[in-house]
């Protein structure tokens, strides 16, 4: 049930999640498919739709679909798939038609486990995810007089993963769209960039009375690429629909898009049949036929996913539920975590967790950095925790080191070395410095003595400033206690 209806109504909705393959080259030519091209300069004459030219199938996307098809445990990884053609006319596609898989797709029938709204365990069933090349993009908000066309993406290859009409709200939708997102990613199949359209979704979302086994009206939701407007335009369209039925209306089947300025659905175009499509084999293309084998072979390639790492981050590491989880959902942090955790010695698996989470992740935002691209390699990181761990270094001398070793190939222990950053814990000096500063600050000494505990901060601070926050702090506080 959707926190949108009343209880007269309960949604169903299936998703049609586009995922871009993460290849060099496309479908079925040696394009690059690099982002961020100049527009129509990544077209080749197959994708122009010039005569005489054939396609020539990417073996890569036939192997990362398999991936994906093991990832989901897909009862149904097929021998033979062919491609047919999908018939249709709109600028942005020169061939007239988009070369899909209808009748004999790569993977069917998997699943997807995801939380409902009452926090329970639903399986949310996969019926197909099928090979397919992209269209290009319309553009129409560079000239005022005229839509302007840009084929660079014509024949990238994508997977189209279709749900089972299983879902019944627009958070379970998110949860379900949040869940793929995250197979792709780790598969390493799709790099998962939705601002970039690698990972969009349609919705197909229809309401109808409660206890009715049969399905209501459907609308179709086109291109959404952001999880946030997942839910934002599944609820605005049940809102709509319920509102249109009470009102004595019926829901048209058509294609809507959803309006993120204005908040709400409006239609595009009728919704096409597949008789509409006119799909036919493709004549180019011979099936493709494959053994299991095969199919074995690309079980090497399957991750850890985030739920196993969690269970082994907080049973064998020992880290808070709340860090495991955030640290398994990001697959290349997972992967410098678990590179850092294997250099380890002393130090805790805890603590590697704790300065990831915070100075780590913090220096990358300041550096604007990625994970896979930041300059401190898991070696160094592991070098400078193990001399936390000794004590060599204080936590917050930690941070300086860090900073001082981004971009380098010094080691924890160089940069220690040069700019003087061990910790003090002689207890002689620290209890010469502590003497000194109490000396120098009797009126702060007095205030103490008459009762006023937050003059012992003073003179902890006072003792780290001397010593540049080198002093070991747990000394200065025992040596401040005793004097």
């Amino acid at each position: 049930m959707s926190n949108q209806n009343t209880t007269q109504w309960e949604t169903v909705i299936g998703l049609e999640i586009h995922t871009q393959l993460k290849t060099k080259s496309k479908l079925f030519a040696g394009t690059n498919t690099a982002y961020g091209g100049e527009p129509n300069t990544q077209v080749s004459l197959l994708e122009a739709a010039m005569p005489g030219t054939l396609p020539v199938f990417n073996e890569k996307v036939l192997r990362y679909a398999i991936r994906f098809g093991l990832a989901v445990g897909a009862k149904v990884i097929a021998k033979e798939s062919t491609f047919d053609r999908k018939n249709y006319f709109y600028p942005d596609s020169p061939k007239a038609y988009q070369i899909t898989q209808l009748n004999h797709p790569i993977v069917e029938h998997g699943e997807l486990v995801i939380q409902d709204d009452k926090g329970n365990d639903k399986t949310i069933r996969i019926n197909r995810a099928h090979i397919e090349e992209d269209a290009g993009k319309s553009i129409h908000d560079k000239y005022t007089q005229y839509s302007a066309i840009d084929l660079n993406r014509c024949g990238t290859p994508l997977i189209e993963i279709v749900s089972e009409p299983d879902l019944s709200s627009a958070k379970e939708a998110v949860r379900y769209m949040r869940g793929i997102h995250t197979i792709v990613t780790h598969l390493g199949i799709c790099d998962g960039n939705l601002q970039e359209g690698s990972f969009r979704c349609d919705a197909n979302v229809s309401i109808r009375p409660v206890g009715q086994k049969e399905l209501g009206t459907r609308t179709e939701l086109k291109n959404i690429n952001s999880f946030r407007f997942v839910e934002k335009a599944i609820n605005i369209e049940i809102k709509r629909q319920i509102k249109l039925l009470e009102s004595g209306g019926t829901v048209t089947q058509e294609t809507r898009l959803y309006d993120a300025d204005k908040n709400e659905t409006r239609p595009m175009r009728s919704k096409e049949e597949a008789n509409d499509y006119r799909y036919f084999p493709d004549p180019d293309l011979l099936p493709v036929v494959i053994d299991q084998a095969y199919i074995d072979n690309e079980k090497q390639f399957i991750p850890e996913f985030p739920a196993q790492k969690i269970i082994r981050y907080t049973q064998d590491l020992k880290l808070k539920p709340d860090d495991a989880t955030t640290i398994a959902h990001d697959k290349e942090l997972s992967e410098y975590f678990d590179a850092a955790v294997k250099q380890l010695g002393k130090a805790k698996p805890k603590v590697a967790a704790n300065m990831i989470l915070g100075e780590f992740s913090a220096l990358l935002n300041a550096n604007d950095a990625k994970v896979e691209d930041n300059n401190i390699s898991p070696e160094q990181f592991a070098e400078l925790l193990e001399a936390l761990a000794a004590g060599t270094i204080s936590h917050k001398i930690a941070k300086v080191v860090m900073e001082k070793i981004w971009g380098t190939d010094s080691t924890a222990a160089q940069i220690i070395d040069k700019e003087g950053l061990a910790q003090v814990s002689d207890t002689g000096e620290l209890e010469t410095i502590v003497k000194e500063i109490i000396k120098n600050n009797p009126s702060q000494f007095e205030a103490y003595k008459g009762g006023d505990m937050k003059m012992f901060n003073y003179f902890v601070g006072q003792v780290m400033k001397q010593t540049r926050g080198r002093a070991n702090p747990a000394q200065v506080k025992t040596l401040l206690e005793e004097l």
